[in-house]
């Protein structure tokens, strides 16, 4: 396995899993997990990294929440039906389009999605980074364990302020002055 490198707001595409209006009320902890979604988001549109959102059976399990639509009005939507978007047909080849190594994951369902696609873009080398406190399932317990499976298979677990500081770099900038606000 490959050493990664820090996460860089120039080389990372934010990967928004499957966080759909039917899904809320299951998740446990579903208020932090958007709050910390919206941070991330926000953050990535102040430093212009590209924002991918995958949606499972949006019949069956509605849209994308809509405050994080509203919050990305740039974003490229991409419908699935395979828990791993990897296997869904022109996902990969949309994800390429970005030419960026980096995919900051964050989602729902944990063990589900988010762990099969990420399980899946570590195999087709991306370098993986889990926002572990906006991703969620049912069951924390769910939640833990494939976050620990994703660690061992190479991915970085990170919180949401550390990567929007990595993705910040340095204080006294006008980006810097454009973040405080969201993690405020």
């Amino acid at each position: 396995m490959s050493k990664m490198s820090n996460v860089d707001a120039l080389r990372s595409v934010l990967l928004i899993i499957d966080i759909q209006t039917k899904l809320e009320p299951a998740i446990a902890d579903f208020s932090a997990i958007l709050k910390c979604s919206l941070q991330l988001s926000q953050a990535s549109l102040v430093h212009k990294i590209p924002t991918l959102i995958t949606e499972q059976y949006k019949k069956g399990l509605g849209a994308t929440n809509q405050t994080l639509q509203d919050a990305l009005p740039q974003a490229d939507y991409f419908h699935k039906t395979h828990f791993s978007a990897c296997a869904e047909p022109g996902f990969l080849a949309q994800l390429a389009k970005y030419t960026r190594p980096q995919v900051v994951v964050i989602g729902t369902e944990a063990h589900v999605c988010v762990l099969q696609t990420c399980l899946d873009l570590l195999q087709y080398g991306y370098e993986v980074i889990i926002a572990v406190d906006a991703i969620g399932s049912r069951n924390e317990n769910h939640k833990i364990i494939a976050t620990e499976q994703l660690r061992q298979a190479g991915a970085i677990i990170a919180s949401t302020e550390s990567i929007i500081f990595q993705w910040t770099k340095q204080a006294a900038t006008p980006n810097f002055k454009k973040i405080l606000p969201i993690i405020k």
